[in-house]
């Protein structure tokens, strides 16, 4: 078993940077496919971005592929997902999951990932 724990959430300005983290305890890390997804108010979760458990591949949502780099550190047990050139559009709460597999492929629903954490949120103004 694996717990989840966001940080990095806040306010910021359209165009402004924020980097979100989970910190991921319990269990072999190295094993866990870890994505973020978000949850705009009032709206379905989606998916934002996936790295596979060995870090090789990451996959991205379309309208965040330019501006948002999701990476992952083994060693300290962290994924990071950078945001840049942040818009209304991006104003959510935003979670970490996490899938244990050592699969290449896409996870790209909520409900192939067994473990969450309880998000941040981040809001995006002009």
């Amino acid at each position: 078993q694996v717990q989840l724990a966001e940080s990095g959430g806040g306010q910021v300005q359209t165009g402004g940077s924020l980097r979100l983290s989970c910190a991921v305890s319990g269990d072999d890390f190295s094993s866990f496919a870890v994505a973020w997804f978000r949850q705009p108010q009032g709206k379905e979760r989606e998916f934002v971005a996936q790295i596979t458990a060995s870090g090789e591949s990451r996959y991205y949502e379309d309208s965040v592929k330019d501006r948002f780099i999701i990476s992952r550190d083994n060693a300290r047990n962290i994924v990071t997902l950078q945001m840049t050139d942040l818009k209304s559009d991006d104003t959510a709460a935003y979670y970490c999951a996490a899938r244990r597999t050592y699969s290449a492929g896409r996870y790209y629903y909520p409900t192939s990932y067994t473990n969450w954490g309880q998000g941040t949120q981040v809001t995006v103004s002009s």
